[in-house]
């Protein structure tokens, strides 16, 4: 997988359009001033951790003993369960906080932006091509700063797609990840099988 269809998928997987809605009214009670301060920090304990599995992925697993196919496999159910939701969305979002809480690491950083499905991602492709860390770690900051960009200027982004237009470009990312999912889980049971 090269760099930029690795960040593409990471990017869709990160959703921040999608999330836009969620990360305003959790920080809605939260002064003006500290919005950019909080939303700077989440990204970056977000980077870190993407970078963290990354590096560590391999290590991690065969710790675990989890194979390279049982990720690709449990990567690409989670991945579609996601993208079902991105499609159907529930009403409603339980973010943990209480009126005026300020987040720390949960629930922005972990799950919203460096949730379970990019980590899922960043461990299949850093255990599917050992040889290519600097690269991976390349798409991984792609996608990262795109997040970065867009949830930094959230307010733009929400006047000009506004909420309608917010979902509707979450539901297309949805079925992108629909397809993603679905290679993802086809590619682990071949290699599996074979």
């Amino acid at each position: 997988m090269d760099i930029l269809s690795a960040a593409t998928m990471l990017f869709l997987i990160m959703d921040p359009l999608g999330n836009l809605p969620i990360i305003l009214s959790i920080l809605k009670h939260v002064d003006p001033e500290r919005r950019r301060k909080i939303l700077v920090r989440e990204l970056c304990f977000a980077l870190l951790i993407l970078l963290l599995f990354l590096f560590a992925g391999k290590g991690i697993l065969s710790f675990l003993h989890v194979e390279p196919e049982t990720l690709s496999i449990s990567g690409g159910i989670i991945l579609f369960i996601i993208a079902i939701r991105m499609i159907f969305p529930q009403a409603g979002s339980v973010t943990g906080l209480a009126a005026g809480e300020e987040p720390f690491i949960v629930p922005m950083a972990i799950p919203m932006i460096a949730g379970l499905s990019v980590i899922a991602s960043v461990l299949l492709l850093s255990t599917q091509n050992p040889d290519s860390l600097v690269e991976l770690s390349a798409a991984v900051l792609i996608a990262w700063g795109a997040t970065f960009f867009i949830l930094m200027f959230y307010n733009f982004f929400h006047k000009l797609l506004g909420e309608r237009g917010l979902k509707a470009v979450e539901r297309l990312m949805g079925l992108m990840l629909v397809m993603i999912s679905t290679q993802m889980f086809l590619n682990g049971l071949k290699s599996y099988m074979g």
